[in-house]
């Protein structure tokens, strides 16, 4: 596996995510511009596969900076753009350059295989292509979770692909039961913790469980509904002793997914009861209004705005329906289950979410959108306001605004004669 010579040095210009910035937009819908010059994009395409050549080369280097640099620049292109045909001409490729770098890396170089795996499998998506790359990875993965020399950092990034792959590759039944299992050993530390020191400290551990539970609340919401009944029994009157963690991303994870489990446990069984639900509400409560002066007044905004959702989840069996927009698109999220999915995907994805939701076949089979709608550039244009239009619409609605709001603003009152 010697590197060709006629590929450039690799400079931190070149892994940056502007390097791929100039490329990735052009099929975007969001970055066609009004009167933009005409772009040549077969020429476009080609400029990026060549450089992702020399990146996929380049993560067989001998300096770990170089490696790792390639491979955040692979992730910045697998989550900007769809790079099918060219992902599949190379997957056994890159499937051997992720296993090298997780097997023999340091902690930065596994975390960016790991995401890289992830994004791999996104692009491809559940066929026998994801399967094989599974295959190859699965063990690897696991093999790091739960290896306790490893870093924390590492373990985390790996338990998050895990999950991620694991819900992409949902033929084998044994082989999701399996991957369950590896991270329920892994976060259901936390609970006897719990138990050892009455109330979960915020350990350097703790960011491993919060990702393990995630990625297994993920893999849940696939599962066959007998076992669905054995995992909300094992775990839903363990779980609301994780809402007393002192790390305030282990109380919203935990507060996330007891929301979910109600919902699973509701359509499962219409007449579900819950024993300690007043104790269970009460805590909740408490966490929606939360004012306590140590904690961050971000952290403290960010909680009190989950559990008031989680509380109405377990109490009322309600959920606040987002709506999320995509180029000419809206999508509807109205339950839990759907909400996790969406936000496992963002993590990974970032900036890109909005893309592969428009293009990514695969994804818009699990948010069940339909095929690509495809818009010609001619379309996208007619379709965009004039900026002058924009401009007086915003003008106007902010007269509007000021105006209603200066009504709803209290007066000063009258005094009145004191006598």
């Amino acid at each position: 596996g010697g590197q060709p010579r006629n590929v450039q040095p690799f400079s931190d210009e070149d892994a940056s995510i502007e390097t791929m910035s100039h490329c990735s937009g052009f099929s975007d819908p969001a970055s066609f511009t009004e009167d933009g010059p005409e772009v040549d994009e077969e020429a476009t395409q080609e400029d990026l596969e060549y450089k992702l050549k020399g990146f996929i080369d380049l993560t067989l280097d001998k300096s770990a900076k170089t490696r790792q640099a390639a491979l955040e620049s692979l992730k910045n292109a697998f989550s900007s753009k769809i790079l099918y045909e060219f992902v599949m001409e190379r997957r056994m490729t890159l499937t051997d350059s992720i296993e090298r770098c997780i097997k023999k890396g340091k902690s930065d170089e596994q975390c960016a295989a790991a995401g890289l795996a992830g994004l791999l499998c996104v692009q491809l998506g559940s066929g026998i292509e994801s399967e094989e790359i599974f295959k190859t990875l699965g063990p690897v993965l696991k093999k790091i979770v739960c290896d306790g020399t490893a870093s924390i950092q590492a373990r985390q990034a790996c338990a998050t692909c895990l999950g991620i792959c694991c819900f992409i590759v949902t033929d084998d039944i044994t082989e999701l039961y399996s991957t369950m299992e590896c991270l329920e050993t892994i976060f259901s530390k936390a609970y006897q913790r719990d138990r050892d020191t009455n109330g979960v400290s915020g350990t350097h551990s703790t960011v491993l469980h919060i990702s393990a539970l995630l990625a297994w609340t993920l893999l849940l919401t696939i599962c066959p509904m007998n076992e669905v009944k054995k995992k909300i029994e094992t775990h839903l009157y363990k779980l609301p002793s994780l809402l007393s963690c002192d790390e305030v991303n282990m109380r919203i994870a935990a507060g996330e997914t007891l929301a979910l489990l109600f919902e699973l446990a509701r359509e499962t069984d219409a007449d579900f009861f819950y024993e300690d639900m007043e104790l269970l509400t009460e805590k909740l409560r408490a966490l929606a209004t939360d004012g306590n002066k140590h904690r961050a007044k971000v952290d403290k905004r960010k909680q009190r705005s989950v559990f008031r959702d989680v509380l109405r989840a377990v109490e009322e069996r309600d959920f606040p329906t987002e709506t999320v927009k995509f180029g000419p698109e809206r999508m509807y999220i109205d339950c839990w289950v759907k909400k996790q999915t969406y936000d496992t995907f963002k993590e990974i994805l970032g900036s890109g979410m909005q893309y592969h939701l428009q293009s990514n076949e695969f994804l818009r089979n699990v948010f069940e959108l339909g095929p690509p709608v495809m818009l010609d550039a001619a379309t996208l244009k007619t379709m965009k306001i004039p900026r002058f239009e924009r401009h007086l619409y915003n003008s106007a609605a902010f007269k509007a605004r000021t105006k209603a709001r200066s009504k709803c603003r209290d007066k000063r009152a009258d005094v009145g004669e004191f006598f």
